[in-house]
């Protein structure tokens, strides 16, 4: 098992960078109340402020969060000398998405070609009042965009001094390796990291995205590692059949509590197991789970409060033993699926693939 952590300011390289970060990044997505569920402008500096006394470098938002609040309560906390100033902090923002309010019938609103990106960068700019991004996001890939226009503009943004590293969210393992092949092929600035959806409960990314990570050298950060909720332990076996209940009852709003399924319910069972033994919080559990996996260099924390930030940081506090950590291994467990299980679960593939030998792989792959 790697070695404790035990403060923000163990930072970590962003994938084949320079650049240093914390293993905690600031989610910003919950900034803003343009969505009717976010903080407010004082809260949200409350909890910006405990992030940046924890010794937290790395923050990261979007465009499209809180249809720019989010950017803009930035904008001011980063211009606040009590902060430390702009250079201090590694500031990531996105853009790909609008919504129709938004774009308002315009087609070229959303997406991931040059004139979108372009405005889009403009934009988030001047809501964070920086001359320039530390890292741009692709916020997800839009299936349309030629992959020569988008790697040749991000590059532009580059030499621009506008951006300084480029990097990829939602998007498939072959796309993300296809782009950056094509970067380096063509001397363009390659992306040097990738955000997915990953936690105890959502680890299909370790079929395809984490290895190909570990293989280009892109770090991997996980969003949602708490499942929206599920991983601190509030919900239980009969808050699941509550939830059954209400959908067999009224199956057109079933939708709304899909949160909840029987592996997910298992996997905190064993979570809370895990946390009392530890003396810990579930989500404090789950979130160190994250950062002892060899191919996160940072997980995205999306508090929207500082008593929520307060229990996030303790995850830096304490280490899981072997035993903790095999438990949460195999309570999640996941079907590598084809040709992952065929590879590295069937014996007499892995005997004819070395030719009875004994080989070192270099990728880490999922037990």
């Amino acid at each position: 098992m790697p070695s404790a952590l035990t403060s923000l300011d163990h930072y970590r390289l962003l994938g084949r960078s320079g650049l240093r970060v914390s293993p905690l990044c600031l989610g910003t997505m919950t900034f803003g109340k343009a969505w009717g569920w976010g903080s407010d402008l004082d809260e949200s500096r409350a909890v910006f402020a405990k992030y940046a006394e924890a010794g937290g470098n790395f923050i990261d938002t979007a465009d499209l969060y809180t249809n720019g609040e989010s950017e803009q309560y930035l904008g001011q906390f980063l211009s606040d000398p009590a902060f430390g100033g702009r250079d201090r902090f590694v500031v990531a923002s996105k853009y790909t998405l609008n919504t129709p309010d938004r774009a308002k019938g315009d087609p070229n609103a959303s997406g991931n070609h040059r004139k979108r990106m372009m405005t889009a960068v403009e934009s988030s700019l001047r809501n964070l009042q920086t001359d320039y991004l530390d890292v741009y996001w692709l916020h997800i890939w839009d299936g349309t965009t030629p992959v020569d226009e988008l790697m040749r503009a991000f590059d532009d943004l580059v030499r621009q001094g506008k951006v300084h590293y480029i990097a990829i969210s939602d998007t498939p393992a072959w796309k993300i390796a296809q782009l950056n092949t094509y970067a380096e092929a063509h001397a363009l600035t390659r992306f040097v990291a990738t955000q997915v959806s990953y936690s105890l409960a959502e680890r299909t990314v370790e079929r395809e995205i984490t290895p190909m990570c570990q293989e280009l050298g892109l770090a991997v950060l996980p969003w949602s590692p708490l499942a929206g909720g599920v991983l601190t332990g509030k919900y239980t076996r009969a808050d699941f059949q509550k939830q059954k209940e209400n959908a067999a009852a009224k199956p057109e709003g079933a939708e709304r509590g899909a949160q909840l399924t029987e592996r997910k319910v298992a996997i905190v069972e064993a979570l809370v197991d895990v946390a009392q033994d530890a003396g810990c919080t579930p989500a404090q559990a789950a979130l160190q789970w994250l950062l002892h996996k060899p191919w996160v260099t940072s997980v995205i924390l999306g508090a929207r409060t500082v008593k929520q930030l307060d229990d996030n940081l303790g995850c830096l506090n304490f280490t899981l033993s072997n035993d903790q950590f095999a438990r949460l291994e195999d309570a999640s467990k996941i079907s590598l699926g084809f040709p992952g299980d065929f590879i590295h679960h069937t014996p007499r593939v892995a005997v004819y693939a070395t030719g009875g030998t004994r080989v070192q792989g270099r990728l880490q792959q999922p037990d």
